[in-house]
């Protein structure tokens, strides 16, 4: 079994100490960081597999995101000391919206957010559509980022957009929506400028959309 499979499966198995002791291996064997962030992202799904299937719980859910959260502490430096994160790029607002408390996806999306130069405001979880409306006026982002694995979490999307729409502050942002129920219909119902179920995905969209509004 490749490093890589054990850390994935040392991830799953929620057994931290091991997972962390092979990510610094990984590290200090001069491995690209951003592949040791790909397989957390792997690994993320695994665990939201098992929560789906009924073999996981919330509990479950929550250790990982533990988990997955000291595992990303452990790789960012080693991504601001090959540069990846030299200058800011961005800001960004994120958060797991009302009614929800899963947490690994957007962890992943900070994470890889932070290593493309985002500077990024995490609003926790649970966050009702009025925190997003205040983070937006304090933090004058370019980028709102919502997520959710749950169902109701698609409506709790959809108000914190209407909120953000009633505040006046829609076109001051983009909106990216993500999580395990979320699709193109999702998007188009919640009013989102996009949708993605993949860290990296997302955070090219997010850079896209920096690189229009500098040139535009």
């Amino acid at each position: 079994m490749s490093l890589s499979e054990e850390m994935i499966k040392a991830i799953v198995e929620l057994n931290e100490p091991k997972a962390i002791e092979i990510a610094k291996k990984r590290l200090e064997a001069g491995e690209d960081p951003l592949k040791i962030l790909d397989d957390l992202k792997r690994a993320a799904e695994v665990i939201g597999e098992k929560y789906e299937k009924g073999e996981y719980f919330v509990a479950d859910l929550v250790m990982a995101g533990e988990i997955l959260k000291g595992l990303s502490e452990v790789v960012r430096p080693k991504l601001r000391e090959l540069g990846v994160s030299r200058k800011i790029v961005g800001k960004f607002v994120i958060g797991t919206v009302e009614g929800d408390i899963h947490d690994i996806g957007k962890n992943i999306v900070i994470t890889m957010a932070e290593a493309a130069g985002f500077e990024v405001i995490d609003l926790g979880v649970d966050v009702p559509p009025q925190k997003f409306v205040e983070a937006i006026k304090q933090h004058n982002p370019d980028i709102v980022g919502m997520s959710g694995l749950l169902t109701i979490a698609i409506e709790s999307m959809k108000k914190t957009v209407d909120a953000i729409k009633e505040a006046r502050l829609r076109d001051k942002v983009k909106i990216i929506i993500g999580g395990g129920r979320v699709d193109k219909y999702a998007c188009e119902y919640v009013g989102a400028d996009a949708w993605t179920n993949d860290a990296a995905h997302g955070v090219r969209i997010m850079l896209k959309w920096i690189e229009e509004k500098r040139g535009g």
